[in-house]
């Protein structure tokens, strides 16, 4: 049995499912530290910048070890893969479009200023049955009115009125199905398929150098030379805001320093992080003293930075249809609690999708909360595949589908109703957002 090889135009995973395929790579000497490896799950990438290729090492259930190519032939066999950038890279099935709406301010108001009373809840689950399950996309104006917190503690609610305009954006409406399969385990199930983000090059390269820590202990994402996205319930709890959020901070990783060596030990490069002020925070309606079926909708906020970054960041896009994603995956990259100051990285299937959430079985733990999920999307323009966040990591969400209780991991899905408003965030103004 041969391994799964997908080549994209940067990344080839060599990914391994089984102990079977995983002892035929030991035969053919692709990989070592076989003995190590018998029912793990491995993944060797390949990384190419500026026309030189690297190997890239990801830690998968084996503390202090490293995978490693061996054989030089299989490197260059690699390597001829990475050549072809359009290998694997087609243009999806014809996708409809859509009218992204504009958000229009109506009013802002001011409201008395935050007690900062909660405490952030890492650890997020909801409930949802048949009919939130499967309700359409909320168009309530109330729900996209957004609460604006600032530096000093004040906070302004404003209005907004929704109006059409001529920009299309393509999209494929998800298909709302029934949930195939029962999950026995929360969070991480079977064998761990997370991979710890080692080395400078890695840390600090696209896509990886997106991921930002926030000082509630959630994860965010670079959406902008100053915007971070996040979940909602990292800086508020529905109620109130956590006591974090009075003087909340963004993480970024620098280099690894070597520090904290005892003599007659190695030295152990640990990363280190630069931390910098938000400067205001912005919560939608629908997440603010929502029922929480409506919450975990909304689970999204939007963190202005006191000063901007020099850092690539991710662009947004409307979250389509699975069947238009490459390879029908989602990718996304965090701080779980579990891996104290490692970024974690995973990928999986999309199980199935509602208007509002994609729900998946990406393995995560408390801290990847906020993440930014996204996926290979076709850009029209560009023509080709592109990487754009299309949605939020929230936590996980217990379905009761016909008498029947299911549980997923869950990320709050991009329509074109929330493009609009968190395009409107970055941006001040619709205009920027639809040549967005």
């Amino acid at each position: 049995m041969p391994p799964n090889i997908t080549s994209y135009k940067n990344y080839i995973y060599l990914k391994v499912f089984s102990q079977y395929s995983m002892l035929s790579l030991c035969r053919f000497g692709i990989i070592s530290h076989c003995s190590l490896l018998r029912k793990y799950v491995a993944v060797v990438g390949l990384y190419s910048r500026n026309g030189k290729v690297r190997v890239a090492y990801f830690s998968a259930m084996v503390p202090n070890r490293r995978l490693g190519l061996v054989h030089p032939c299989c490197i260059g066999l690699l390597f001829l893969l990475l050549l072809p950038s359009s290998v694997s890279v087609r243009e999806p099935r014809h996708q409809s479009h859509v009218h992204l709406p504009s958000l229009i301010p109506h009013a802002t108001l001011p409201l008395t200023r935050s007690r900062f009373s909660s405490k952030a809840q890492l650890d997020f689950t909801t409930h949802c049955n048949e009919s939130c399950y499967h309700k359409r996309e909320d168009t309530d104006k109330e729900h996209i009115a957004f609460e604006t917190l600032y530096a000093d503690g004040s906070r302004t609610l404003t209005t907004v009125d929704l109006e059409e305009n001529d920009t299309e954006l393509p999209f494929r409406q998800p298909k709302v199905t029934t949930p195939r399969r029962k999950r026995l385990k929360r969070q991480v199930y079977g064998s761990d398929g997370r991979f710890n983000i080692r080395g400078d090059h890695f840390l600090l390269d696209y896509p990886f150098s997106t991921a930002v820590r926030i000082s509630t202990g959630c994860t965010g994402v670079l959406v902008s030379q100053q915007h971070v996205l996040t979940a909602a319930h990292c800086v508020h709890d529905g109620k109130d805001y956590v006591k974090g959020a009075r003087k909340l901070r963004v993480g970024f990783l620098i280099p690894p320093s070597v520090n904290g060596t005892r003599p007659g030990q190695a030295p152990v490069k640990k990363p280190l992080v630069r931390w910098v002020r938000v400067k205001r925070t912005r919560v939608p309606k629908g997440w603010i003293q929502g029922p929480q079926d409506v919450s975990m909708d909304f689970d999204y906020a939007l963190l202005e930075l006191r000063w901007p970054h020099r850092r690539p960041f991710m662009r947004l896009a409307v979250a389509p249809s699975s069947d238009n994603l490459a390879g029908k995956r989602i990718h996304f990259s965090g701080f779980d609690s579990d891996r104290p100051g490692e970024l974690v990285y995973r990928f999986c299937p999309v199980e199935d999708e509602s208007n509002d959430l994609i729900y998946q079985h990406c393995d995560a733990r408390p801290g990847a909360s906020g993440s930014g999920v996204y996926g290979r999307v076709w850009d029209d323009t560009l023509e080709r595949w592109e990487r754009k966040v299309i949605g939020i990591f929230s936590g996980h969400q217990w379905l009761e589908i016909n008498g029947e209780n299911r549980d997923y991991n869950v990320a709050v899905r991009f329509t074109p109703l929330k493009f609009a408003q968190i395009c409107y965030w970055v941006h001040g103004n619709q205009v920027d957002c639809s040549q967005d």
